[in-house]
């Protein structure tokens, strides 16, 4: 298995909500950031899926919330793909959101599909994008669908 993708948070004024710990609408914000920074770093930029006509898109979008995170918490979030079909149409990533070095504060799981952004449908994508899937960091208990 691949080591997880992952990338350190700072928790900012704005991202608190009025009990002073972190705003529940940020852990969704942090895991569209990092995703789009994983597909970035591996060569799926915006332009080239523009050029391929595809597009990622989720179905579902949870997060179990276990310890707050405040002001001061030193954060990370990791990526990893969870479950996914063999032919990389559809997958779930899970992210785990780490305060201070060993306390896991949430676990965020996303279920998606590519799209055919010309079409508007539900595709399989291109060639290009399955070296991305299999060189993916792999979930505990990571299952093909």
């Amino acid at each position: 298995m691949a080591s997880a993708f992952q990338r350190t948070m700072q928790v900012r004024w704005s991202d608190l909500d009025p009990n002073f710990h972190l705003r529940h609408s940020v852990y969704y914000d942090w895991g569209a950031y990092l995703r789009v920074e994983f597909l970035n770093e591996s060569g799926l930029t915006p332009a080239l899926m523009q050029q391929l006509g595809i597009g990622p898109i989720l179905f579902r979008e949870e997060c179990t919330f276990r310890r707050e995170i405040r002001p001061g918490d030193e954060v990370s979030i990791n990526l990893s793909l969870w479950r996914g079909r063999r032919d990389f149409s559809r997958w779930s990533f899970r992210h785990e959101i780490i305060k201070n070095g060993d306390t896991l504060a949430a676990v965020l799981v996303v279920d998606g599909a590519w799209m055919d952004v010309r079409q508007r449908k539900l595709c399989t994508p291109p060639e290009q994008v399955h070296h991305l899937f299999e060189a993916m960091p792999k979930a505990e208990g990571f299952e093909w669908q």
